[in-house]
Formats: C-alpha cells, sequence, structure tokens
C-alpha cells in the first residue's frame, strides 16, 4: 500500500514537473524558478503555477485583441493633424552611421519616433510633483492619472483635493491605479474621489485578477496626460516616501519626464487602452488628441511594453542599444536582473573597452530583489562592468545613456518583471540637451555612491553568498 502510494505521489510530481517544462521551453529561467518552488512545496507550488504563471498574450482571443487594438489606434491618433514623424535623424546626432540601430529602434517599438516634442527632466519627487499639480491645476479639458502605487498620505491626499477641486470645475478627470500596487489604499480614499466627481478604476484587482489568472501582470506605469498636450512619465509613483518621508530610505532620488508636443498623444493612447482594460470602456474622444502648438523639436520615442502588445519592446531595445554601443553605456537601476541577452551584451561590451557603469542602491527597499541584483555583480566586475551602491538614501531612477546617441527614462526596471511581465513605458530621448541632463545627473549620482571593489566583494560570507544564489533561481518570478 505504502509503494502504491508514493509511486502514485511520483507519478504526479513528474506530470506536474513535466508540464512546466513543456510550457515554459522558451523561457527557461522561469522554468528553473517554478521547478525550485515545485520541489521546496510538491501540489502547492504547481497550483500557484496555475494561477500565476499563465501568459497573459498566449491565447488566440488575445492575439486578435491586440492586432484589432492597433488598427483602432492607428484611427485614434489620426484625429491629430500635425504629427511629425520622424524617418532619419540628423547627421550630426551621430545615427549616420548607425543606422543598424535607429532601425531596431523604428521597428522594436511599436510607436514611432516623433520630431515635435519639448522635454523636462526632473531627478526628485518634490520638483516632479510641483510640476505634476501645476499641470493639474491649469486643466481646462480632461486629467488621466495612472500610477502603479498611490498612498493616503499626505502627498495622496494632496493630489485628491487637486483632482477633486478640477472635477468640481467640469474637468473630465480619470484615475487608474494597480490592484497589487496600490492594495493598502482604503476604498475610503477612493470614495472621496468619486464623491468629488472624478472616475476611478482598478487594474486588476487582487481577487478576479488570481481566479482570472492575471495576477502576475502588473501596470507599473506611471502617466498623467493633462488636455492631450502635457504628459509626464518616469519612475515616480504617488506618496511620501517619494519626498524622503520614508524614515528607513530617507532620501529618494528618481528621474521623470515633463513632456509637451507629439509624444503625449502617444502617452494618451497608452492610458487609454489601459483605461479599456481596466473598464471595458472604449473612451474614443477627439478632444484627447487636441493640435498642439508645442515649440520644440525634440526627438522622443514613446515605447510601451507589456502583455497587451506585441513582442518584448522595452527589453528588445535595451539588448539594441547594448550591443550597439561603442563608447559607454551608464545605467541606472533599484533592481538589477538582466536577462541572459542582456547580461551578455554588458559583458561583451565591458570586455570590448566600453565604460560600462551601472548604479544600484546601497539602502534596498525590497531584501529578497536585492539579494538576487546582488548575485549578478560578480560576473559583471569580472567582465570590466564597474558597479556603484548609491548611499545618499535609496535610488529608485530607471535610466540609460548609451553614448551620446539616446537615454532613457521611464517605469521600467532592469529585470526580467519588467521586460516580460509588468505593463511598462519608456520614453527613448535624442536630443542632446536632454541626453546631457540625464548624464549630468549620473555623474551628480556617482558623487553620493560607493564603488564596489571586487576583491572585497568576493570575501562576503558563504551565508550571504547562499542567500543570492537562492534569490537568484527566484528572480524571474520576483
Amino acid at each position: 500500500m505504502i509503494v502504491l502510494v508514493l509511486s502514485v505521489m511520483l507519478f504526479i510530481f513528474i506530470f506536474q514537473a513535466a508540464t512546466i517544462l513543456l510550457l515554459e521551453f522558451r523561457r527557461p529561467a522561469h522554468a528553473t524558478a517554478w521547478l525550485f518552488i515545485l520541489f521546496l512545496f510538491p501540489l502547492v507550488g504547481f497550483i500557484l503555477y496555475y494561477f500565476l504563471a499563465t501568459e497573459f498574450r498566449r491565447s488566440r482571443k488575445a492575439r486578435k485583441r491586440a492586432s484589432r487594438d492597433q488598427r483602432r489606434r492607428a484611427k485614434l491618433l489620426g484625429m491629430s493633424s500635425n504629427v511629425t514623424v520622424v524617418t532619419e535623424m540628423p547627421e550630426e546626432t551621430g545615427f549616420s552611421s548607425r543606422t543598424r540601430l535607429f532601425r531596431a529602434l523604428l521597428k522594436g517599438g511599436e510607436l514611432p519616433i516623433s520630431g515635435k516634442n519639448r522635454s523636462e527632466v526632473y531627478n526628485n519627487g518634490m520638483d516632479t510633483y510641483e510640476a505634476m499639480l501645476k499641470a493639474i491645476g491649469n486643466a481646462d479639458n480632461h486629467i488621466h492619472l495612472s500610477s502603479y502605487i498611490i498612498r493616503n498620505d499626505e502627498i495622496g491626499k494632496e493630489f485628491q483635493q487637486a483632482l477633486i477641486r478640477k472635477a468640481k470645475q467640469g474637468v473630465k478627470v480619470k484615475l487608474l491605479y494597480d490592484g497589487i500596487g496600490s492594495i493598502k489604499l482604503s476604498d475610503s480614499y477612493i470614495r472621496i474621489l468619486r464623491d468629488g466627481g472624478v472616475e476611478c478604476a482598478c487594474f486588476f484587482p487582487l481577487r478576479p485578477s488570481f481566479l482570472k489568472k492575471r495576477m502576475n501582470y502588473r501596470n507599473h506605469r506611471k502617466i498623467i496626460v493633462v488636455d492631450g498636450k502635457i504628459g509626464f512619465v518616469g519612475g515616480i509613483n504617488v506618496g511620501d516616501e517619494y519626498v524622503g518621508k520614508n524614515p528607513r530610505l530617507g532620501y529618494w532620488r528618481d528621474t521623470h519626464l515633463r513632456l509637451e508636443g507629439d509624444s503625449v498623444y502617444w502617452l494618451q493612447e497608452v492610458f487609454l487602452k489601459d483605461w479599456e482594460i481596466a473598464t471595458r470602456e472604449k473612451p474614443d474622444v477627439p478632444a484627447y488628441f487636441p493640435d498642439h502648438e508645442c515649440p520644440g523639436f525634440e526627438a522622443v520615442q514613446i515605447v510601451p511594453a507589456g502583455p497587451n502588445r506585441k513582442g518584448d519592446a522595452i527589453h528588445d531595445s535595451v539588448f539594441a542599444m547594448s550591443t550597439a554601443a561603442r563608447d559607454r553605456i551608464w545605467m541606472t537601476t533599484p533592481y538589477f536582473i538582466p536577462s541572459a541577452s542582456i547580461a551578455m551584451a554588458l559583458h561583451d561590451a565591458a570586455r570590448s573597452g566600453l565604460d560600462v557603469r551601472i548604479i544600484i542602491p546601497y539602502i534596498p527597499d525590497t531584501w529578497l530583489v536585492h539579494l538576487a541584483t546582488l548575485s549578478y555583480v560578480e560576473e559583471m566586475m569580472r567582465s570590466g562592468v564597474r558597479v556603484w551602491q548609491y548611499k545618499k538614501g535609496f535610488v529608485h531612477a530607471k535610466t540609460l545613456v548609451v553614448d551620446k546617441l539616446v537615454a532613457v527614462v521611464g517605469s521600467a526596471n532592469m529585470d526580467l518583471r519588467s521586460f516580460f511581465s509588468n505593463f511598462e513605458i519608456n520614453a527613448h530621448l535624442f536630443d542632446p540637451k536632454a541626453i546631457a541632463k540625464v548624464e549630468g545627473d549620473f555623474l551628480k549620482d556617482l558623487e553620493d555612491c560607493e564603488e564596489i571593489n571586487l576583491q572585497k566583494f568576493l570575501m562576503r560570507p558563504r551565508k550571504q553568498k547562499f542567500k543570492e544564489a537562492m534569490a537568484r533561481i527566484l528572480s524571474p518570478l520576483l
């Protein structure tokens, strides 16, 4: 009898392991992580896999919807008559000898490079919130705000009251928040907003998204669109910690963008699609895409990525930039869990003599993810990559500077979750002044960092190395 029971249990376990291997053969890192969980928690691990690991875009229905959405987006954006699409870069930008990279960026993202924009880069929460609230206060037609995290704290209440004031003035206000990122947000906070005339929607609420096997897919974007003419995008959510009020993390270093011009249309398009996913409404309103009079001529590309989009645009663009670099790759990220291809690109760049630098936190906000990040540091430094830890506070900025060609600012971390699971959005900046601003902030941050010494790092305790190894196995799921 015991032999029979053990045989049945072994058969069930082998079936579960084989199922994971068959479904995840295209993603070996995910397969390894789930098999590890299965070994630790037989049956329970498989149940978790069933509810958490199903690919959002695997179904035929999802693929058809993506194609239909793409056609509808073209119609929506056709409401604007003055979009300037960049098909080639001026010779002085350096792209004349980088046609391969330029084509990769054009074809890798669904959205084009637009040419009539003006950008402003912010490097802290206080200045960003001031600019956001000013734009919200000046709104005449509509305000669309999407944030992964919204807190019911001092900053959160300031935004709450600002949105209610505009709604009472007749401005159409929509607020979208993530069901997991804002899980601590109270019902009373949302009720006050709705009573004040603000439309609110939760993106994939916890319980329904678990039952529909969508809980693993989070809307990590941070977008504000005001009157279809001013937009914000970057790494800053809505909460007191972003102005340094978290006692453990202290000063919060982040990067955010204010945009005017063509690029705001694309931010609008992304917000409206997310709103449709959350509410099943299709707000096709011409006033959301008004003609603008932006005096700037900066080239900007908005790059959304997520399960509802074709391909992995953000991952592929980072890879294309890393392989095309000739001089430097400067990266800031709170979480560094690269794909095998991006890790190899960084290794190859450093071995080739390029200046490859990465800034990561010294004080983490999530210990398990930080351990996984540290697990990649040794191999990076062995190939010549220089790694710094930010010690002034917590660094949450997600930026990338490649040569003097392009700078990236957005919501996506340099990790597998942002690359392949989350709904994310980045902005590619091609204007020399904008690139110089991101570059200058990076150099300033280095003054508040300590470079990790490889020899000292190799001497860390075995217990630390073991914890890093375990975190790395689980990293595709973090």
